[in-house]
């Protein structure tokens, strides 16, 4: 018998770990606990946190969103708490900001001096919608090439998935985006 070359489950065939993750992946995709509030979906009021980069945990100002791209990755915060909404991964959103001259009349109707905010999460399979392609100012989430326009309405204009991300609406004060209402839609894979 092979030895593994790092833990690995014996007696277990690709079936049976293929089986698995389609049991488990539909409960990793659904929000934490109801009654968490860092697990709610964004509220009105919500500001967002970056995820990453050296402003980590700091709320994402107008200023930090290039115009024209490339999007930032965040999570709602409630800003009279501090506490931020990261324990559901169906909260991440991605901010990107473009001249409003450039956005669809939907899009411009639900963002905020230009910048919009859609689900973070791919319509596809749910990975992360976590790239950018410069070439097209277009988000792209790396797991299948799903590639969505943020100008208008996030719609998809490459690959799998079969719908647009939802959008927030928002508003801006203190140059800094904030939600006014929910998604637009379902976030995540449509579940069958």
């Amino acid at each position: 018998m092979a030895q593994c070359s790092r833990p690995c489950l014996r007696g277990v065939g690709r079936r049976g770990v293929l089986a698995t993750g389609l049991v488990v992946a539909p409960a990793l995709l659904r929000p934490a606990f109801a009654d968490d509030p860092a697990a709610l979906p964004p509220q009105p009021g919500d500001r967002f946190a970056h995820l990453t980069g050296p402003r980590k945990g700091q709320v994402v100002a107008d200023g930090d969103l290039p115009l024209g791209g490339p999007q930032v990755q965040a999570y709602p915060i409630d800003i009279k708490s501090g506490l931020v909404r990261d324990q559901s991964r169906l909260n991440l959103v991605i901010l990107a900001r473009f001249d409003p001259a450039t956005l669809s009349a939907e899009t411009r109707a639900r963002a905020a001096d230009g910048v919009v905010a859609y689900s973070g999460v791919c319509t596809h399979q749910g990975c992360a919608v976590n790239m950018w392609v410069t070439s097209k100012s277009a988000l792209y989430c790396s797991c299948h090439g799903s590639t969505y326009d943020p100008r208008d309405g996030a719609a998809v204009i490459a690959g799998p998935a079969p719908r647009s991300l939802p959008s927030l609406a928002l508003a801006t004060a203190d140059e800094a985006p904030f939600v006014t209402g929910g998604f637009s839609g379902h976030v995540g894979p449509t579940q069958q």
